[in-house]
Parts: C-alpha cells; structure tokens; sequence
C-alpha cells in the first residue's frame, strides 16, 4: 500500500490525529502530531524508548486525551471513547490475566457487550484457533508461558472484532517460536480488513510485516514512508542513524 497522498480519498483513512499535543507534568511528549492511518493497513511505530510510542497508541484508542488536537474516526471527530469503544481495542506489552481459565479470559469481553452464549463460544473458538490455543481453552490462564499468556491477551482482542487494533510491542522478549505465531496472526487479521497499528523495537519485525512505518523520535514524527523505503533509503538523517543502530538521545 502506498503512502496516502493529498489527492486521495478520505475514505481510505480510518483514523486521522491532527495537531496533537501531550503532556507530562508540564513536558510534551507527543509534538504537533498529524497522522493518518489507512483502513486495512499494517503500520508499525519504530523509535527508541521514551520517544512516545505507547502514549500515542493510547491516545489512539481513547485511553487517554490529548490537551491539543484532533481526533477524527471513519471522517467524523470524536470527543469521548464511548464513540469507539467497540470499534478499538488495544493490547498491552505485559499481558494481565484473570485467574481464571483461558477460555474465561477471552470471553470477558464478549460478556460485558452482552453477547449470546451462542455467540461467545463461537467468537472465542475462532480467536483461539487463530493464534493455536485452542487445546488450551480449559487451561488456568496464569500457568501458561509469557509466550502464551500475549497470545491469550491477542486472542482476548480478535473476539471482540474491532476494527482498528493498536498493539504495543507484542512480542517483545518472547521466543521465536511465539513471535512467528502472534505476526502470523497479525497478517492474517489485515487480511481480513483490520487496521492494525504496532510498536515495536524490532525492526526486523516492522519491516517483515508493515506496508508503512513510523519513525518517532522525541515525541515527533520524523519520517514516515513505506517500509521497503524506510529501510532502504530513508530521508532522515536521524532514521538513517536509528536504523543503523547509531544510538542518540
């Protein structure tokens, strides 16, 4: 997919910040952002810790507000998370586990939106078998592996259907053989029509799975392009040094 240019439709956007400003304690940790994000798309967020990653998902998925800005979703602006409470829906980088089963853990969310039994088994299977835990459904979710628990967590999300899926760094310190699954799952939900937006330190991850990457730096966007160029000829001198692992601060 191509980086959305001024001419195209604004159909193809499914969410737009513009002019977005956070802060902490009087610091500004996300700076004049302005970003869309295209509808069915896979589009990683790469930069160093600290560079404000995590607080733009959250502003992504309502989480929390930004003090300047813009939020726009399918083209209308949205003032409070009820709006797209059933429409995003993000997974955290430490998963958190009911003590209950695994089965229990993905139904959570299906329960409170007041879906059929009917519906949540079917729900639940389908988001189990998508990321190969359905032999584990009568499990405790807390005996499982951190591996696992992050696929319980991602399977938790794809049952509720969102349309936007916001994961911040998914697979971090996990083994190769779980990291294959979760992006295998990734890919496959993009196929499937979802927006999906990832942070990530890895990136060879970002550039195995994303059509287009962010570069963050600061709490600015630096460079954003498609992956194939970013990681081939980026602009920015700044991306060019974080991508060579030239570290800076």
């Amino acid at each position: 997919m191509a980086v959305l240019e001024e001419n195209e439709q604004t159909s193809d956007v499914k969410i737009s910040l513009r002019n977005i400003w956070k802060f902490y304690d009087g610091n500004a940790v996300l700076k004049n952002i302005n970003l869309d994000v295209l509808r069915g798309e896979i589009l990683s967020i790469i930069g160093n810790s600290g560079a404000g990653k995590t607080t733009l998902l959250r502003i992504m998925a309502f989480l929390e507000r930004a003090e300047k800005g813009e939020y726009i979703y399918d083209g209308t602006a949205v003032e409070n998370r009820e709006v797209i409470r059933q429409k995003v829906t993000m997974v955290f980088q430490k998963p958190i586990m009911f003590n209950s089963s695994v089965y229990a853990n993905v139904s959570y969310g299906l329960k409170i939106r007041g879906n059929s039994r009917g519906e949540i088994d079917k729900k639940v299977k389908r988001a189990l078998k998508a990321v190969k835990l359905e032999e584990h459904a009568k499990r405790r979710a807390k005996s499982l592996s951190g591996g696992e628990q992050q696929r319980v967590s991602l399977a938790r999300a794809i049952a509720i259907d969102p349309e936007v899926l916001l994961l911040d760094e998914p697979t971090a310190n996990l083994d190769p053989g779980n990291v294959q699954i979760i992006e295998n799952t990734i890919k496959e939900l993009a196929k499937s029509g979802t927006t999906i937006v990832i942070s990530t330190h890895n990136l060879f991850q970002a550039k195995r799975i994303s059509e287009r990457v962010i570069h963050l730096h600061d709490g600015q966007i630096i460079e954003i392009s498609t992956a194939d160029k970013i990681f081939s000829s980026p602009e920015s001198e700044l991306t060019k040094k974080f991508i060579s692992g030239d570290i800076y601060f």
